[in-house]
């Protein structure tokens, strides 16, 4: 029936399960995108100039994912989590503090894309279920692209 589809003709039911689980999602950006923005201005040691850079990419690229979570999670008519404190409670990535050695750092960034990576995948089947093309994609390039940064980040751990 017409009337159990939302304002882009999906099923209610199903996309509130999936903004639920955007919403998880969000928080668990929102903590990570931090952790690398102190893990940037923290950094120390003879890789700084190295890894201060990719922890700048790295936290843009975060930006990038939050705005389009949250725009997600407004498209299938729900509303964004927007508030540091349900950002801690929500999050499966807890803050990483006073940190400036290179391993840790990367170490706790490989942490938490494995964290992402799961929960994407959890969202990338329920969008299926859903017949919800819209974040199928938008999991699928994630998940794409965070694969290969774990392969590299892994690399420099080695």
């Amino acid at each position: 029936m017409i009337k159990d589809k939302n304002q882009i003709g999906l099923d209610q039911f199903k996309s509130i399960e999936l903004s639920a689980k955007l919403n998880q999602l969000l928080a668990d950006y929102q903590i990570f995108y931090m952790n690398v923005r102190g893990f940037h201005w923290n950094i120390k040691g003879e890789k700084f100039f190295e890894l201060h850079l990719k922890f700048e990419e790295l936290y843009n690229n975060l930006i990038l994912k939050i705005d389009e979570i949250a725009e997600r999670v407004l498209t299938l008519g729900d509303t964004p989590v927007h508030a540091y404190s349900d950002y801690l409670r929500m999050s499966s990535i807890k803050e990483v503090k006073d940190t400036g050695s290179g391993n840790e750092c990367v170490a706790a960034i490989l942490d938490s894309m494995k964290k992402v990576l799961v929960l994407q995948r959890e969202i990338l089947l329920l969008a299926a279920e859903a017949e919800d093309e819209g974040t199928n994609a938008l999991m699928s390039d994630y998940i794409r692209e965070q694969e290969k940064m774990v392969w590299m980040y892994n690399a420099y751990l080695k």
